[in-house]
């Protein structure tokens, strides 16, 4: 489209004059909400766009026009589609709307081994495993990996990728990059061990969460002094409550270590876990019934796109004041419920959260099989004196 008015649709007039000359053929229009948006949206609005009305009204008097054994096909996508005019949608026009999802597994791995073709991958280079260490990434996001472990070995100088380079391009791409000229204080380090040892050891204590793979205190990215990495073991589409409650419990495990650990004083190390757990005791209220006292009731409507959902999103708000306020205390209740379970976990297996955290500010990172040792080594220590306790209950 430009300024002049009518540029658009002479463009569509000859876009289906040259598919009809050159059938069969396909047209393929990309960000069809471009010019497809509804027009009942800026009517009665000054700075209404007749361009675009006049471009969209001579697609849609040519998509009418059209012959079903003419051989051309009309194809499109948006990324949203609850925009788009009605008449686009209509019977006859773009009347089959197929959703693009993200890959499952299987697709991941597929994908993966598209683009890595061109590259040469190690004996040990085992793309199932990456595929089911990258839930919820797209095409886009599994070429990064692939392109990120290629330059990794680069700089290596390696003659192969390794199954490290691949593991080391989703840490990157998922946590950031690892900052190791960060200095931290002995005093803060403690603290971040304690923390990210708290988060591991709920994890390894409560039944619904995914398996802890790896624990460390190196900082990454912007503001994560740690990490606590869970890998699901299969594909989730559905979440139980009981699974949501052992989600909250784990990430208020750091709050809880720092709050036994240091006699109350807490720091705001916890300040991306309480916004993380807020929302989703939230929606567990609002959105999924989950609430005996609220009821099998959603409140609120949320004014965000179906397809490319965003947290700043708005929503209308369709309830009263004293709803409002029994949410507040309904997801207070939740966290609070959490929280103390989580501070349950630490106190009884105590010794082990001290020997976990005493291990990362010395080695600052464990894998799966150096947690369970260490709990293993302690179980055994604890269990002539205290037979019967919950310590060994991992």
């Amino acid at each position: 489209m430009e300024i002049f008015v009518g540029v658009g649709a002479a463009r569509v007039r000859d876009l289906f004059d040259q598919a009809k000359r050159r059938a069969p053929c396909i047209i393929f229009i990309d960000e069809l909400d471009a010019i497809g948006k509804s027009r009942t949206a800026g009517r009665g609005i000054l700075f209404s766009n007749d361009e675009r009305e006049q471009t969209l009204n001579q697609l849609l008097a040519e998509m009418d026009g059209f012959d079903t054994s003419s051989g051309v096909i009309i194809m499109a996508a948006t990324n949203t589609p609850e925009v788009l005019d009605q008449a686009l949608l209509r019977a006859g026009r773009f009347d089959r709307q197929i959703l693009v999802d993200r890959p499952d597994i299987m697709g991941r791995e597929a994908i993966l081994g598209v683009h890595t073709r061109k590259i040469k991958l190690a004996a040990n280079a085992d793309l199932h495993k990456v595929a089911a260490r990258t839930p919820g990434m797209a095409g886009a996001d599994l070429a990064n990996i692939v392109n990120e472990a290629a330059l990794l070995a680069a700089r290596r100088q390696g003659e192969q990728v390794e199954m490290f380079d691949l593991e080391e391009a989703i840490d990157r791409i998922m946590l950031g990059l690892e900052k190791k000229n960060r200095v931290m204080s002995a005093a803060e380090k403690e603290r971040v061990a304690y923390h990210e040892a708290g988060h591991a050891l709920v994890a390894l204590s409560v039944e619904h969460v995914d398996p802890v793979q790896r624990v460390s205190i190196i900082p990454r990215s912007v503001g994560a002094l740690g990490h606590t990495l869970q890998l699901p073991t299969e594909e989730r589409f559905l979440m139980t409550r009981a699974q949501l409650q052992d989600q909250l419990i784990v990430m208020l495990g750091g709050r809880a270590a720092e709050e036994i650990t240091f006699n109350g004083e807490i720091s705001t190390g916890a300040s991306n876990d309480l916004e993380r757990a807020s929302e989703l005791a939230r929606q567990m209220v609002t959105r999924f019934g989950m609430s005996k006292k609220m009821g099998h009731i959603t409140y609120g409507k949320p004014l965000a796109g179906r397809f490319l959902q965003s947290p700043f999103a708005a929503e209308e708000r369709n309830y009263s004041d004293k709803t409002a306020e029994e949410i507040d205390e309904e997801v207070h209740k939740l966290i609070d419920e959490c929280y103390e379970r989580s501070r349950n976990v630490l106190r009884d297996r105590h010794v082990q959260l001290e020997r976990i955290a005493a291990e990362l500010t010395s080695k600052e990172t464990l894998d799966r099989a150096a947690l369970d040792e260490l709990i293993r080594s302690t179980e055994a220590n604890l269990r002539p004196t205290q037979t019967g306790s919950t310590v060994g209950d991992a």
